[in-house]
């Protein structure tokens, strides 16, 4: 793994994170770094839910091209993975 494809999983689960955290109707006080890991960790998540239905995808994911449809399911994945988050770790009331 080279440091451009680190840093484009970086990016991608940045703007995926942020996406679903605008999506998430919580106010989650989260850092951007934990937004990142979740967005990439939704992404994985998006991606093997994807998979199981619709069968292994004939592109890669990535940033260019006619690759909507991964950033969708990312999208949506990243979405479940912070509803996880937050039934997991419940704001407390000194929040």
């Amino acid at each position: 793994m080279s440091i451009g494809s680190l840093l484009s999983w970086m990016l991608c689960g940045l703007i995926v994170g942020l996406i679903a955290r605008f999506v998430v109707a919580d106010r989650l006080n989260i850092s951007l770094l934990l937004t990142m890991v979740l967005g990439i960790v939704g992404a994985l998540v998006g991606g093997v839910l994807y998979s199981l239905v619709q069968g292994v995808p004939s592109s890669p994911f990535s940033i260019y091209g006619n690759a909507w449809h991964g950033w969708i399911v990312a999208i949506l994945g990243g979405i479940l993975v912070l509803w996880a988050y937050a039934a997991l770790y419940p704001k407390r009331w000194w929040q």
